[in-house]
């Protein structure tokens, strides 16, 4: 058998020019990340091979996603997934397969703990295990700017490509969690690209080295059901920071004591942000214009003061065109990474104005009748919803269920007491949380079997709270916003396609009330 592939010693260049071409390598997982393994691999010249535990026939659409490409499928419940790892001389996983995740397949822990253990113990024929997210920071040629955090990370990152967008010198590549693997990305990428990196608490645990600039929205608790205690998963989020280059930088939420405090865990210059004064070195917020106070470019970006305008103005708050002021926060976290990099103030102001936010994130989909419909289906924590219902005015419906994640909603149930008229729940966590609303004293509770019921449901509600607005301004909006508060599985693939059904039956509501214009 051949010696196994030393990730210490790939490099892109090195692939290009074959070494991977005829070795081994094994592929756990055939979501997303593990499609985008399989076809840079496979373009290496690597014998690919790969692992699911589901059955073959769920898995057409991920073959076809191969275009022809050779590999070996091994597939189904009945699969050893030692199996895979028969013969590998390298073993890359998507970030959800780990041996230290209670959530990853016990068969498929036990095979790559135990694979961890002979490579711990020196067995030189013990081949590497490499995560999707760490290879291609390993092989990327060009600075890359992690972003992570509890929420807000999706829109940071999404605003910090676009902001760095507006230097035309310098490509800007989006992916990671976003839901773009890009390790296949790599042979297109130079040293003048930048590359934004979302980074869940799925990938961080798995690199093995950081992002040029780590930037940080926010940290309390999340996906506990995969690391047991607020510390475990705080101890995650933390790793960016600790990992990150030399040469680079972190930028920090300055109003999160949890954020605050990653300031000291490198020697790298560290940009804290805040929605009021900077503080010296950061962003902030100064007689309603977003604001920078003497933020130093990095090396690669030739050194010196970050230009701005003057008294340090960037741009004024109010052209951002994102809802809430938890927006604004991304927004300054967004700032604070392309002053980093050199983005000149006015090119800055043009494309945060111009962003008009991300898919399921906030997403304005139609106003029909005075009845504004909101899609926040990204929001499954907490403190998301608690944020999306502090964006809008009332008159308010939400509309949440779902999977429970097992976070604690208290706070949430007090804020839709607080902001919301009515809340139309579904899903397997409606009645618990129709109970937990009820207590807290919001106004009016429904449970909608589906999530097109829903819909029609809270239209109606909140155009009766309109109508009972004696007096109110005509053009008084209400608004009726997805904000879920729970995962999505018990109805839907993922949030992506739940909020692609709430923007359809929106849509349908739309056509209706169109037809009945039109038959009237």
């Amino acid at each position: 058998m051949a010696e196994p592939i030393d990730p210490e010693a790939l490099t892109l260049a090195g692939v290009a020019e074959g070494a991977l071409r005829g070795r081994q390598v094994a592929v756990l997982g055939f979501a997303r990340s593990g499609i985008a393994l399989a076809r840079f691999l496979a373009d290496g010249g690597a014998r690919v091979v790969i692992y699911d535990r589901r059955p073959a026939a769920e898995l057409a659409q991920a073959v076809a996603a191969l275009a022809g490409r050779p590999a070996r499928l091994l597939a189904g419940p009945e699969v050893d997934p030692g199996e895979a790892l028969a013969g590998a001389e390298l073993v890359t996983t998507s970030p959800s397969v780990n041996a230290d995740y209670p959530t990853t397949e016990p068969r498929l822990r036990s095979a790559l703990a135990a694979l961890r253990d002979r490579r711990r113990s020196g067995d030189p024929a013990a081949p590497a295990i490499v995560s999707e997210p760490d290879l291609f920071l390993r092989l990327c040629p060009c600075p890359t700017v992690g972003v992570t955090g509890t929420k807000g990370k999706t829109t940071t990152a999404a605003l910090a490509a676009a902001l760095l967008s507006a230097d035309l010198l310098h490509p800007v590549v989006l992916g990671g969690n976003i839901g773009i693997p890009i390790v296949e990305r790599l042979p297109e990428l130079t040293p003048s690209h930048r590359v934004i990196y979302e980074l869940s608490e799925l990938q961080l645990p798995t690199l093995s080295r950081g992002t040029t600039v780590a930037v940080y929205t926010n940290v309390t608790a999340d996906h506990l059901d995969r690391h047991g205690t607020v510390e475990r998963y705080r101890a995650v989020k933390r790793r960016l920071a600790e990992l990150v280059d030399p040469e680079g930088a972190v930028v920090l939420n300055a109003e999160d004591p949890v954020v605050a405090a990653y300031a000291g865990l490198s020697a790298v210059p560290a940009v804290l942000y805040r929605r009021e004064r900077p503080m010296p070195g950061g962003v902030g917020v100064d007689d309603g214009w977003i604001v920078a106070a003497g933020v130093g470019r990095l090396p690669l970006a030739d050194g010196g003061a970050a230009a701005t305008g003057p008294g340090g103005r960037i741009m004024p708050v109010a052209e951002l065109a994102l809802p809430g002021a938890h927006n604004v926060s991304n927004a300054l976290a967004a700032v604070s990474a392309a002053l980093l990099f050199g983005v000149a103030p006015d090119a800055i102001r043009r494309a945060a104005a111009g962003f008009r936010g991300v898919e399921h994130r906030l997403e304005l989909v139609a106003e029909l009748d005075g009845v504004r419909f909101v899609n926040d289906s990204q929001g499954t924590q907490p403190d998301a919803v608690v944020a999306a219902l502090r964006s809008f005015p009332r008159p308010l419906v939400l509309i949440a269920g779902g999977r429970d994640k097992g976070t604690d909603l208290g706070e949430l149930a007090a804020e839709a007491a607080e902001r919301a008229d009515a809340a139309v729940l579904i899903g397997e966590s409606g009645p618990a949380l129709g109970r937990l609303f009820r207590a807290a004293g919001v106004p009016r509770v429904e449970l909608a079997p589906s999530l097109e019921a829903a819909v029609e449901w809270a239209d109606a509600i909140a155009r009766e709270r309109l109508a009972a607005d004696d007096g109110a301004p005509g053009d008084r909006v209400a608004t009726v916003l997805l904000s879920p508060a729970a995962a999505s599985f018990d109805m839907f693939a993922d949030y992506a396609a739940r909020g692609r059904a709430f923007k359809g039956a929106v849509a349908e509501l739309a056509r209706r009330r169109h037809e009945e214009g039109r038959s009237g």
